[in-house]
Parts: structure tokens; sequence; C-alpha cells
């Protein structure tokens, strides 16, 4: 038996494919292999292998891994199962698109991998969005390939400023805030449209596939990307701010524009920024 090592937060899924690719099997010769009955039918990243207790450490036993470390690295590894199944099963599970995994760093799962292969899917936590070392980004699961990032050096710096954030008491309140809000920006072409856009066609120029996608637009696609050094900032700076304001809406307006590289930023009462500040820290 080959010893064969998930990538942190990779899917089941992905995982079983790439032991069955190992073995020279198809996904269902491999589970039936050690053992594992299979219901129903699923493609990455559309669906998730849901597993039994028995069939994890089945498929623990084969890849030579002790469960607990299967456990940590494929985050859908531990989900429950069908309840009234003892045995050791597997079914496949659609998953929404916001729960989909995306591709992983073709570089970095080539080297887990030993260059065995550069294709992997992950449930990528929102802080691991970019890859700082090998500057790739897969930011919606609907992308076959990842993108690349290197013509946006922001990126890889808002990824080293997100890893900080993570730190504070606040950071989950504060990102989903800030995404909330940036997305909402993006979507109504607010504030920081100019910027953005520009950032948009250096993304699409090094990673032409963007324009190939079908119906979806790169702009959709790639959302997430074009406004992640933004979001940071903004949820790094609503982390700071006093729960309980002792300055006024517009002094916090004042800093978060400076964060922003904004001369000013004057929302409107609709603006999710504008209710952030004036409700949700009372």
């Amino acid at each position: 038996m080959l010893r064969v090592r998930p990538l942190p937060f990779e899917a089941t899924a992905s995982y079983a494919q790439r032991l069955a690719c190992i073995y020279q099997l198809t996904l269902p010769q491999l589970l039936d292999g050690i053992g594992i009955t299979l219901h129903r039918h699923g493609t990455q990243p559309a669906a998730e292998l849901i597993l039994t207790p028995r069939a994890a450490r089945h498929l623990a036993a084969l890849a030579r891994t002790p469960l607990s470390h299967l456990t940590r690295a494929l985050p859908h590894l531990a989900l429950p199962g069908d309840t009234h199944t003892t045995g050791a099963a597997a079914r496949w599970k659609r998953l929404e698109a916001e729960h989909q995994p995306v591709r992983a760093c073709t570089l970095c799962t080539l080297h887990r991998t030993h260059d065995g292969t550069d294709t992997a899917w992950v449930h990528r936590p929102p802080h691991q969005l970019v890859c700082p070392r090998h500057h790739q980004a897969a930011p919606d699961p609907r992308l076959a390939s990842t993108v690349h990032t290197r013509a946006v050096p922001e990126l890889a710096a808002a990824h080293h400023a997100h890893q900080r954030l993570l730190h504070h008491p606040r950071a989950l309140t504060a990102w989903t805030a800030a995404r909330a809000i940036t997305t909402r920006w993006y979507d109504h072409q607010q504030h920081l449209t100019h910027r953005w856009h520009t950032r948009l066609t250096q993304l699409t120029a090094d990673s032409p596939h963007l324009t190939t996608t079908g119906s979806i637009s790169p702009a959709l696609l790639t959302r997430d990307l074009v406004t992640y050094p933004e979001t940071v900032a903004l949820a790094r700076t609503l982390a700071a701010l006093p729960k309980r304001p002792r300055h006024t809406t517009d002094d916090a307006l004042s800093l978060i524009a400076h964060r922003l590289g904004l001369p000013r930023l004057a929302p409107n009462t609709n603006d999710p920024l504008q209710v952030f500040l004036t409700h949700t820290r009372h």
C-alpha cells in the first residue's frame, strides 16, 4: 500500500479520487476494493463524498494515515453520514454553490503529490484565498483552472494581512461584515469601481481562460479576488473600532477612507457600511 498525504482543507472526494488514480482505478473500484459501498452518483466540485465512520477508517487504513490526521486535513470527512448505516458506506451529496470546493494551487498540489498530479479540490477557508508563494487563487468553484495573481502583488500582501487579522477576537464578525460591504459596493459599482476594474483587467490579462468560461462573466467569477485587498483592509479597521463608539460616524468614515486609500467616503443611509457604523456597533 502507498502512503498518500492529503492537502490541507482537501475535499474528501478529491482525496479519494487521487488515491484511485495512484492505484490506476476508478473511484467506485477503489472504494469497492476496500469494502466501501458507494451510493448515488456525483462529480466534483458540485458534489462531495460523505463517509460513514467505518468507511473513513477503511480509507485511512488504505492511505496509511492515522484517522485523526486525515480528519484534520479533510474538513468534510467527519461530517455525519447516514445515521442508519453502521457499515462502511459512502454517498455522493450535492453541494450548494457557496459550499463547493475550489481548485487548489496547482504547484502546491504537484509538490505535495511528488509531481503525481496538479489537480485537487479544497474547501478553502476565507483566509486561504491566495497562495502567496505561487501566486495563484481560485475564487469560484466554477473555475476549472486557477487564476494567476503575480501581476497583482497587493493580493499577496492582503493574504499576509489577513493572517494577522485572525488573531483579533472580533475577526470573524469583522470579516463577515466587510465582505458583505465590499460585495455590495462591487455589485453596485460604488466607491472603488475604477480600482477594481483595473485589477480585473490585470487578472484577466494574466489568466485569459477567464474570458472563455461561457455565460459566466469574469467580473462575477473573480469578485472575491478583485475586492480582496479592500475587504481585508476594511475588516481589520472594523475589528479595531470600539464596539461602543466614542467617536462620531464621520470620524470612523474618515479612518476607513484613509485605510482604503480614498480621499473621502460619503455612503448613503442604505449603504451597508453606514448601517454597520450606526447600528451594529451600539
